[in-house]
């Protein structure tokens, strides 16, 4: 990837923000909540996680632990981080416990993130 640096030649600064402006600043409690999805989308154990649920199948814990090859007590601990975070619910059909995406947001999110890494020619 070619990297070059640009530099900003302007010499006058203009001090007037306009109200339009204005209203694109996102306000400090969403910015600060959209920071913290992010630090959890960035642990690969997580996303490995949010990819499997994205089947339309059933999974459980322990299907997950046998699919991502992780102990049940480590992915019990992630699925508890998104659970918090609203990206995965658990739904109780009898006695078993599956997991799934939390809505069609947390599809789309992943899938736009991966369209975006897929750009850049990684597999």
């Amino acid at each position: 990837m070619d990297q070059q640096t640009y530099h900003c030649t302007c010499t006058d600064r203009d001090e007037t923000i306009s109200e339009e402006d204005r209203k694109l600043e996102w306000p400090v409690p969403r910015l600060l909540a959209l920071s913290e999805l992010f630090k959890i989308l960035a642990d690969p154990s997580r996303l490995r996680i949010l990819h499997a649920l994205q089947s339309p199948e059933n999974r459980c814990v322990c299907d997950l632990a046998a699919l991502l090859d992780m102990s049940q007590s480590a992915l019990s601990h992630q699925l508890a981080i998104l659970r918090r975070a609203r990206l995965v619910r658990p739904v109780k059909i009898g006695k078993i416990v599956y997991y799934q995406l939390d809505d069609h947001h947390v599809d789309a999110l992943i899938a736009l993130a991966m369209e975006h890494v897929s750009e850049q020619g990684l597999s």
